[in-house]
């Protein structure tokens, strides 16, 4: 069962079985690179990425597949867990490559002097001085994990990067032709110790971290998203490889369903006109609508029970709805 009213508005108190979400609603989530469907000419972008070692920036309407590109890549290559940096209005260089909790580590410090002070007022206690540790205050970013040596590259998302302020995509320069950053806290603090065990942004462990510097060994592999709402500058454009994500064709829909839903869409039927008229928007450009919303419609649509036909037209008409508009 995918579709039922459940909820009536009545305020009586109802256990009702809501039946199962969709595959892409299940948690624990489960990889989604395997059921991936590249478009035509992505994997000469792909591949033209990984042996130049440069990002690749992706570019499409949003819906369009671009951020599970990496999911699919990472899997089939055995790149481990895809690193992520969500970019927002606000993100710096810094956000991605590291993070220091400067008041976390004030307020440690004053602890310890408290706790020492109170140590010495009592008789028989011999003070100690106890080593300041700048390690538990630092955090290597999504960027900067990425950037650790490894026996493999690493696999980093950096989503919506257009989403960031004009200055990211150029602070970023330096970064992906080095392949190397300092953290200028453990650049003055190698005075007191030129090695700091740093934990890395997916918790799975530390990295040593010398006289502040880490640089990579094998360059990650990058890919970078983008809804086309700014312009990027020509020095950050030719670091990368480029590639526009192009509206699926009615038959690749047809595709993706079977694929994500194991479901054979019919030459004819609810479901086939479902799928067409959704081609016919998607390809005429004439409105912005993303792939899922088909699927979302045609999990609910085409299960049972069926929605009655005003009802049906009333969730066509919710599921689909236009993403530019209010």
């Amino acid at each position: 069962m995918t579709w039922g009213s459940y909820y009536q508005g009545d305020g009586t108190v109802r256990r009702v079985d809501i039946g199962p979400p969709p595959p892409w609603r299940q948690f624990p989530r489960q990889p989604v690179g395997q059921r991936f469907m590249p478009p035509k000419g992505l994997a000469v972008a792909v591949n033209a990425a990984l042996s130049l070692r440069r990002p690749l920036l992706l570019t499409g309407a949003p819906g369009s597949g671009k951020s599970t590109v990496i999911e699919s890549v990472a899997q089939e290559l055995d790149l481990g867990d895809v690193l992520r940096w969500h970019i927002t209005s606000k993100s710096v260089l810094n956000d991605g490559l590291y993070s220091y909790d400067a008041l976390g580590r004030i307020h440690d410090q004053q602890l310890k002097a408290a706790a020492r002070k109170e140590a010495a007022g009592k008789p028989g206690t011999e003070e100690t001085e106890t080593a300041d540790d700048i390690a538990p205050f630092l955090r290597l970013g999504p960027l900067g994990t990425a950037l650790v040596p490894s026996d493999r590259p690493r696999a980093l998302l950096i989503d919506e990067i257009d989403k960031s302020d004009l200055d990211l995509p150029s602070d970023l320069l330096n970064v992906l032709e080095r392949g190397e950053y300092e953290i200028p806290e453990l650049v003055r603090y190698k005075k007191e110790r030129d090695q700091v065990e740093v934990r890395t942004w997916d918790d799975e462990g530390t990295y040593l971290v010398r006289q502040g510097k880490v640089a990579c060994g094998e360059f990650p592999f990058i890919v970078m998203t983008s809804n086309e709402e700014r312009d990027f500058p020509p020095a950050f454009l030719r670091r990368c490889i480029r590639f526009t994500m192009p509206p699926p064709s009615e038959q690749e829909l047809r595709d993706i369903v079977h694929s994500l839903l194991g479901l054979d869409v019919p030459e004819s039927g609810a479901t086939a006109d479902l799928v067409k008229d959704f081609a016919m928007r998607l390809n005429g450009r004439r409105q912005t609508l993303a792939v899922d919303q088909l699927l979302n419609a045609v999990f609910v649509l085409s299960g049972e029970p069926l929605p009655e036909e005003a009802q049906r037209t009333e969730l066509a008409g919710i599921l689909l709805r236009e993403l530019s508009g209010a």
